[in-house]
This record gives structure tokens, C-alpha cells and sequence, in this order.
């Protein structure tokens, strides 16, 4: 675990993609195994009927194993989708098996915008979310362009509804001892990584 006290958010989130990307093939196929494992059983996982995932980039651990199992077992599944104005919106977006995929501004690939397969983050279910590091008490520290926390900047105005809920993927080594949080970071319920779970007290 990286002890994050005292270091600036930049240098902590590159140490935390350093560790990632240093991660061999063979071990992120394995993460992706113990990731699964780890949540396609649970039951939040079971009876969440809306879910959104990401597509994994930069050393990311990969959750598609997970959106192949929520497509064959007939769940709505979803990705983040970046909105062509304003550029700073992010949009949720229904993905459907062998659909066409295309890069993003930034390289990741994302499904083509339409308007009609997409769904107010509010009314899914469950939101795994990619991060660069995180902590036991659901902090979590992003890419630092801020689309998720731009996305659930809702939740801090509704004091009624739990919905999504938010959970952290990770590799174990992205975890620290305390994320220096933000006025606009959005906390997690739970990270879970390819060892186990770190759920919010």
C-alpha cells in the first residue's frame, strides 16, 4: 500500500498508473479472473438489472469478463459515452453484444453517440468505475478530468435515493492509506479489487 500522505495529487496519480501499467499481460488476465470472481456471484451484482462498466485503458483492471456475464444473463448493460458538447459531459450509453466501437477523443474506444441508447446515470442500478487509486473509506482519485464526479454532482443535492450504486475496480496496488479528497469528489460504496472488497464504513 503507497502511503500518500504529503504528496501532491499529480504525483500521486502518476506513481498509482507507474504501478498499474507495470503490470504484465499474464497478470492483468489474471486480475480480470479474481475480478470476476470476485463480484459475478455477489448479489449486488445478481440483482442489478441496469449496469454500466468501462472499457479498460492504461492499465485499468479489465471488467469485461463482467459485461459478457451481465449481457448472457439478459441485463441492460451500459459505457461511459463523452458527449460532443460541452466536451466536458459524459453520457451513458446501452451496449449490446458485438456492437461497433470507435475511439474517443482520448483513444478509448466507446460505443457511436446515440441519443436514444442512452439513460440518466441516476436510474441504473450499479456504476463500476474505473480510478487511479483508492482507499479503505471510498475515496477514490480518477484520471483528474472529472467526468464521473461532473456526472454524480447530483448526488450531493438529493438527500432522498441511493441510486447508483458506486463501486471502485481496481488492482490491489493502486490502494493507498488516505486519498486526498476534493469538494467535488464523489465517494465510492465500495472498491473492489482482484483480492477482495473495501467497502465504505
Amino acid at each position: 500500500m503507497i502511503a500518500a500522505e504529503g504528496l501532491p495529487r499529480p504525483a500521486l496519480r502518476r506513481q498509482l498508473r507507474q504501478a498499474r501499467r507495470q503490470l504484465s499481460l499474464t497478470q492483468q488476465r489474471q486480475a480480470a479472473k479474481r475480478l470476476y470472481q470476485q463480484l459475478a456471484q455477489h448479489p449486488l451484482f445478481r440483482r442489478s438489472r441496469h449496469i454500466a462498466l468501462y472499457l479498460p485503458n492504461d492499465g485499468e483492471i479489465d471488467p469485461r469478463p463482467l459485461l459478457r456475464e451481465a449481457q448472457r444473463r439478459g441485463k441492460a448493460t451500459y459505457l461511459p459515452v463523452l458527449d460532443a458538447w460541452p466536451r466536458t459531459r459524459m453520457v451513458f450509453q446501452r451496449i449490446k453484444p458485438n456492437e461497433r466501437l470507435k475511439p474517443n477523443r482520448f483513444g478509448i474506444a466507446e460505443p457511436v453517440f446515440s441519443r436514444a441508447q442512452q439513460r440518466r446515470i441516476w436510474t441504473l442500478d450499479l456504476v463500476m468505475m474505473p480510478l487511479v487509486g483508492f482507499d479503505e473509506h471510498g475515496g477514490r482519485l480518477g484520471m483528474g478530468g472529472g467526468f464521473y464526479d461532473r456526472s454524480l454532482a447530483y448526488r450531493s443535492r438529493r438527500k432522498k435515493g441511493h441510486k447508483p450504486t458506486l463501486l471502485g475496480l481496481a488492482h490491489e496496488c493502486q490502494k493507498v492509506d488516505v486519498i486526498p479528497v476534493a469538494s467535488w469528489d464523489v465517494s465510492l460504496q465500495a472498491t473492489v479489487t482482484d483480492r477482495g472488497w473495501y467497502a465504505k464504513e
